[in-house]
């Protein structure tokens, strides 16, 4: 019952802290460019890693022929990605941001459909078309539909492709070690992808207010580090159906805390399409 209860509470501190990352962001960006934000936050995830591999006494070696596979995965899953995600939410509101890169698991589905060559079941169909419909009412109803919401539309989708991308390749690998290992060299080699895009950007951080680098900590410490570590926690005890239903929790925290931290407002149109993805993502993936 308690380890029950420990990997419920576990999920909902991911929902908790990856809903909050979404206002983070949108709060850090305004004084950072968007690759060296990431950079800064995943600096201190590559260090903090380690140490809580040593509270809990995981080992973090990894055999050397799968260096290029973590490479590719972690330039992928943390380099692309926020490339990708702090782009756009530079350009959407925190709210449209989480809920386009809420329909994920829905994309992750398509591909696993698509590759397998699996039949879908009926339930799953609806689903992936729900999610889509809602997404489609999200985007077609923006607040600010102009050129530079467009494009931020377009970051969010290539940040979702990217973690699609990331999942599978991280497969081959993902049952030979354990979770926080993979992660730790993941997030290691995603912030060396990340440093050239930083060094391009070429803006000095020396002027960056307290407030922003309060964000970049949170973004670091609890977003990257603790998250993952909390992830972990939950994808070992609950696997990977159960655990869907905590991440899908995630946008509902960042509209909800959007809506009173940023005051950001989403149209009526917006609202439904948001429930709508969601509940698609949720028929779709949900278990029997």
């Amino acid at each position: 019952m308690n380890h029950g209860k420990g990997s419920a509470l576990a999920g909902f501190g991911i929902a908790l802290i990856w809903g909050l990352t979404f206002l983070s962001i949108k709060v850090a960006i305004q004084e950072f460019e968007p690759m060296t934000l990431a950079l800064m936050r995943f600096i201190m995830a590559t260090a903090l890693v380690p140490v809580i591999a040593l509270l809990t006494r995981t080992s973090l070696k990894v055999a050397r022929q799968d260096m290029p596979i973590l490479a590719a995965s972690g330039f992928v899953g943390i380099s692309l990605y926020f490339f990708f995600e702090n782009n756009g939410i530079l350009r959407l509101s925190a709210s449209e941001s989480s809920l386009i890169v809420g329909t994920i698991p829905v994309l992750t589905l398509l591909m696993e459909i698509f590759l397998y060559r699996e039949k879908p079941k009926t339930k799953v169909i609806l689903g992936i078309l729900l999610s889509f419909l809602g997404v489609a009412l999200i985007v077609l109803r923006s607040e600010s539909a102009r050129s530079s919401s467009f494009d931020g539309y377009l970051y969010m989708a290539g940040a979702a492709i990217s973690w699609v991308a990331y999942s599978f390749l991280t497969k081959p690998v993902s049952s030979k070690y354990p979770l926080l290992s993979i992660t730790f060299w993941q997030i290691f080699f995603g912030t060396l992808g990340c440093l050239p895009f930083a060094l391009l950007e070429n803006k000095s951080i020396v002027h960056v207010s307290g407030a922003a680098w309060l964000n970049v900590v949170f973004l670091g410490v609890l977003g990257s580090a603790i998250g993952y570590w909390l992830y972990v926690i939950m994808l070992d005890n609950l696997g990977a159906s159960r655990s869907s239903v905590f991440i899908n929790l995630i946008p509902v925290v960042s509209v909800i805390a959007s809506f009173f931290v940023l005051g950001e407002r989403l149209a009526l149109l917006q609202i439904l399409g948001g429930a709508a993805a969601l509940a698609g993502v949720y028929l779709a993936t949900g278990r029997s």
